[in-house]
């Protein structure tokens, strides 16, 4: 089996594709939200040590990367393409280091490999698979089958090396451990599946985030089909925001050209607090909106959109030396925050979010509920606060998006309510870093045309001679 090339995709919109997510890869086409991006933790130490402009060079390919998907494709022993995969993949594994619990999180890297375990299936005797190895001694597997008129992502198996020191820093145990998980990720034959928003699968340990996927299997003439089956979430739209009503549904979901409609407004920044036996232990600042996606009686996909009021939202929470839960309740609805120290590198950070809400009438199932506790968010040096002035999106279900706007948190060391040093988050220096870059692109563009007219000049000045 042989495999493409990868290439860099286009920015879409005002939407980067990640990761980590998670990310989340990682991780963000106009996907209904962003997705924040961060490097893989073996990739980070490289851009701090680069001085110079050799720094700048290595920020600039960094942020390449965090922006590119990959292109892989399966032959058959004849050279026939049956499979073609172009995605963003990001991963986060938890894993005990020192008796402590840690997370790696990274990216597929555009120089992963089709394995020779790829195959494109032998009739009833075996299906299509594509296995992407990367690593040391990681791989991704896509295991396909087909049904009357449709072909699926039946399975996805996930294999990482503990023992690889690179993403898992320190690990307790070695060797390299398998997770597979059941997928909805389907299409009619004979078109291509495309979704362009982030869908988290978790397993145990193990979580993995698919972004900006067109893929397609048991293909007849080599390419991709000009048809394509759109995933679910990249079909719903919501309706024009009600200033005075702050939770908004979805109507009907398009099928053909649909309007544009409005996109809904930052919600407003809140403070928050919860206070222990010494003291204030949780302080935050944060515009907060719940994102779900939910199946309608009719069949059809609805968006519930809901931004919380600081005013009308009431928190309480409980701390004590290596964990802190913020509890915030607004109407019908409740998001808690869990909170963890790291005692080995003096960080906290976010460790779960529990998500609970009343949906609209129209959902086939009115309560909803859904937590993940498998994060690694928010993170900051205890006696500092994390802050992020874009907007991330905690990644809670693959069905649930919990956003915060303008955050600015700090938990267990605060000294008299007031925030710490601040630690910005890798989003915001991306965003300062990309001018520089930028700027230092085209002052080496003017520079190379301007030695190419002087080189030009001093040519054409020696072809007259003095007589």
């Amino acid at each position: 089996m042989t495999g493409r090339g990868c290439r860099q995709s286009p920015q879409r919109g005002a939407t980067p594709s990640p990761p980590p997510p998670p990310p989340a890869a990682t991780v963000p086409p106009s996907s209904p939200r962003s997705r924040r991006c961060r490097l893989a933790p073996s990739l980070a130490p490289a851009m701090a040590r680069a001085p110079g402009a050799r720094g700048l060079l290595a920020a600039a390919a960094l942020l390449g990367f965090l922006q590119a998907s990959s292109s892989f494709e399966v032959k058959d022993s004849s050279g026939k393409v049956c499979i073609i995969a172009d995605l963003t993949v990001a991963f986060s594994v938890e894993y005990k280091s020192n008796g402590q619990k840690e997370f790696a999180h990274f990216f597929l890297p555009q120089n992963a490999t089709v394995e020779q375990e790829s195959s494109c299936g032998n009739g009833n005797t075996s299906q299509p698979v594509l296995v992407l190895g990367f690593g040391a001694g990681h791989s991704l597997s896509l295991n396909f089958s087909e049904n009357a008129d449709k072909y699926q992502v039946e399975e996805i198996v996930f294999h990482y090396n503990l023992s690889d020191a690179t993403l898992f820093h320190n690990s307790t145990a070695g060797g390299t451990k398998k997770v597979s998980h059941k997928t909805t990720i389907q299409a009619h034959l004979g078109t291509k599946y495309r979704c362009i928003t982030s869908k988290q699968v978790n397993m145990k340990n193990a979580n993995v985030t698919f972004s900006n996927v067109t893929l397609e299997a048991y293909l007849t003439n080599g390419t991709f089909s000009l048809n394509k089956t759109e995933c679910a979430e990249d079909m719903v739209s919501t309706t024009a925001v009600v200033p005075t009503t702050p939770k908004q549904t979805t109507g009907q979901v398009p099928t053909t050209n649909p309007a544009p409609t409005a996109s809904p407004p930052n919600p407003a920044v809140g403070k928050y607090n919860v206070t222990g036996s010494n003291g204030t232990c949780v302080l935050a600042y944060m515009g907060l909106q719940l994102n779900i996606t939910y199946l309608k009686k009719d069949g059809k996909m609805g968006l519930d959109l809901l931004n919380f009021i600081p005013h009308n939202t009431t928190s309480s929470g409980t701390c004590d030396n290596t964990s802190a839960a913020l509890n915030l309740t607004f109407d019908k609805t409740r998001v808690i925050f869990r909170f963890a120290l790291n005692a080995s590198t003096e960080k906290f950070f976010l460790q779960g979010v529990s998500v609970s809400t009343t949906l609209p009438s129209e959902a086939t199932v009115a309560k909803f509920e859904a937590s993940n506790n498998s994060m690694s968010e928010l993170r900051a040096t205890v006696g500092n606060s994390y802050k992020c002035s874009a907007e991330e999106n905690l990644q809670v279900t693959d069905k649930a998006l919990v956003n915060v706007f303008n955050v600015q948190i700090q938990v267990f060391k605060i000294d008299g309510d007031k925030f710490g040093a601040v630690e910005e988050c890798q989003l915001d220096e991306n965003n300062m870093l990309i001018p520089i870059i930028v700027g230092a692109a085209l002052a080496g563009l003017v520079l190379i045309v301007l030695i190419a007219y002087l080189i030009g000049r001093k040519r054409s000045h020696a072809g007259y001679q003095t007589i």
